[in-house]
């Protein structure tokens, strides 16, 4: 009768009664190998060697992390604002007088100076009400020479007449009236010389307004485009074009109440009496769009009087050097200023700083290498660093590499980073390298 593979099985563990074997002999294994190819399901576990099964975890030594120290530093607080430049000063160049444009005299976005002929109005009509003005005074004139002739002989016949009158010699009445003549030709004289007065000034005001037909700029900079073309007919309120004053350039911005306090508050340490007294102790930088730092710094020029209820910021303007005009007015660019310096602030990485649930915390490495979870409060971010405000000392080793697989209260093997936070970084405790 052939034995089943339960029965080979049944002898093989009585074989050797109290005892375990981990490692079966040789002979034995060939039997159950034996045994193993009649039964394709019979296991042949008693060939196996001792030891935990694959797979299975092991102890596990200290997790590996990098550190670096929490350092105390003297930290700038940079401000950063958008700002919009614009012109020193912007005059829009109107003319003074009506009439159709002739010729424009200047090239469109080049430099001009002041009194530089810009436009020319037709002069004719103006050059006519000149000369009828000229006309009227040359008229006036004439007039006032003959009635001061006729007050001459008046005087004459007055001065020659009164003794033969006072003598009887002639009749009183003929005395009477030639000075009723005299009279009369003094009034002509006063006349004349009002109708000069009004004609002289008929004849400035055709002269300014033949003059107005040249529409000049007022200030030095850069003219722009011109609004209307020669052949329009312009106004007093037509706006020609544009001249803007460049060098210096102003750029506006605006700033929080907060920042605006802080900056007042360092114009004051500095020996300032406000801000616009501030362009030594306050440099400030212009950004362009390109990220290109402006080489010149500005200084405040200008400080609204009120802040804004409704956004609670207040508008300034700095000014900046442009010798060579690169910036033109409707360029944006960032400001930045330092507002303020933070004492003793604690810094570490950013990248030490983990997120969770809205909450920002830091793994702290004590001498016993074992890390425990922080609840920091985060100040201003300086680069790649950021200033602990709550929640971490200086000196203390935070980790920066491996905090994501760091459990609170876990025993750790610390490392120092190559480099820290700042030079005067201590070291971190010696651990177990793997």
């Amino acid at each position: 009768m052939t034995s089943s593979p339960t029965t080979h099985l049944s002898l093989l563990s009585a074989s050797a009664p109290g005892k375990f074997h981990p490692s079966p002999p040789r002979k034995l294994c060939v039997i159950a190998s034996l045994i193993a190819a009649l039964s394709p399901v019979y296991l042949v576990s008693g060939c196996k060697s001792s030891g935990p099964p694959p797979g299975a975890g092991g102890p596990q030594g200290p997790l590996p992390v990098e550190v670096t120290t929490a350092t105390s530093e003297s930290v700038p607080i940079m401000g950063n604002w958008v700002a919009t430049t614009d012109g020193y000063v912007n005059a829009q160049i109107q003319p003074q007088v009506s009439g159709y444009l002739i010729r424009q005299d200047y090239t469109e976005g080049s430099e001009v100076h002041k009194n530089q002929v810009l436009f020319e109005i037709d002069p004719r009509p103006f050059q006519a009400t000149l000369d009828q003005a000229q006309g009227q005074l040359d008229q006036a004139k004439g007039q006032l020479a003959q009635a001061q002739a006729q007050v001459q002989l008046a005087e004459i016949n007055v001065q020659r007449d009164t003794p033969l009158a006072q003598a009887h010699a002639i009749a009183q009445s003929t005395l009477d009236n030639e000075t009723k003549t005299l009279q009369s030709n003094q009034a002509s004289v006063a006349s004349a010389q009002a109708a000069i007065a009004s004609a002289q000034a008929q004849v400035e005001s055709a002269q300014l307004n033949l003059g107005f037909t040249k529409v000049r700029s007022l200030i030095d900079g850069v003219a722009g485009q011109a609004a209307l073309q020669v052949g329009n007919l312009v106004s007093t309120s037509s706006v020609l074009t544009t001249v803007s004053q460049l060098n210096p350039i102003k750029a506006y911005f605006y700033i929080s109440e907060q920042e605006y306090l802080e900056l007042a508050a360092r114009a004051r340490s500095s020996g300032s009496a406000d801000l616009l007294e501030t362009s030594a102790s306050i440099p400030l930088k212009l950004t362009l769009a390109n990220n290109q730092v402006y080489p010149e710094p500005g200084r405040i020029v200008f400080v609204d009087r009120s802040v804004s209820s409704q956004t609670g910021s207040i508008r300034l303007a700095a000014a900046f050097a442009n010798r060579n005009n690169l910036l033109r007015p409707g360029q944006f660019g960032r400001i930045s200023a330092q507002t303020q310096v933070l004492q003793n602030a604690v810094v570490i990485p950013q990248r030490a700083v983990s997120d969770l649930q809205g909450m920002n915390q830091v793994y702290v490495v004590g001498a016993d290498h074992v890390a425990h979870v922080h609840t920091v409060q985060l100040g201003p971010q300086i680069g790649q660093n950021i200033v602990i405000a709550k929640g971490v000392n200086a000196g203390d080793f935070v980790v920066t590499e491996g905090n994501d697989k760091v459990k609170d209260g876990a025993r750790v093997a610390p490392q120092q980073e190559a480099t820290t936070t700042a030079s005067n970084a201590g070291q971190a405790p010696k651990g177990n390298n793997p």
